[in-house]
């Protein structure tokens, strides 16, 4: 059974693990990885990727992307969104923290912090302004 916009909204405002997908190209299925994301009820949903990835290198070619988020209790539920990219900006050690404060136990935040900061390079804030969903309920 499809979710109410106010129920599917909610769900994508908890902190699941998504799924990104963007266009790899032609003759290429997507590119699709994991991902942690922000957003919040009639809001952008924001990612963060490293400024020369290949995903954001994708991201730059195709303008828009998807992501879904799924549980699989007590029910099974998701909901996938996509639509355009509406900016991508530095991020800020403000995003960063509070990414890693919505995924992560409060004892592990500043360890995650010093490691993303030597091992992951420069990163951006991609904004994306859902613009298609689809959603469920299956239990």
């Amino acid at each position: 059974m499809p979710l109410t916009p106010d129920e599917r909204q909610s769900f994508l405002a908890e902190p699941h693990v998504g799924a990104f997908s963007v266009s790899a190209g032609p003759r290429r299925g997507p590119l699709t990885v994991p991902i942690w994301y922000q957003y919040e009820p009639g809001g952008d949903l924001w990612v963060l990727t490293g400024a020369e990835s290949e995903k954001m290198r994708r991201i730059r070619e195709a303008g828009r992307f998807s992501l879904m988020a799924e549980r699989v209790a007590p029910t099974v539920r998701y909901v996938s969104v996509e639509g355009p990219v509406t900016r991508v900006e530095p991020m800020s050690d403000e995003q960063h923290r509070g990414m890693a404060s919505r995924y992560l136990p409060p004892e592990q935040v500043e360890d995650y912090l010093s490691f993303a900061e030597a091992e992951f390079g420069e990163q951006v804030v991609v904004y994306m302004h859902p613009q298609r969903w689809l959603s469920a309920d299956l239990g």
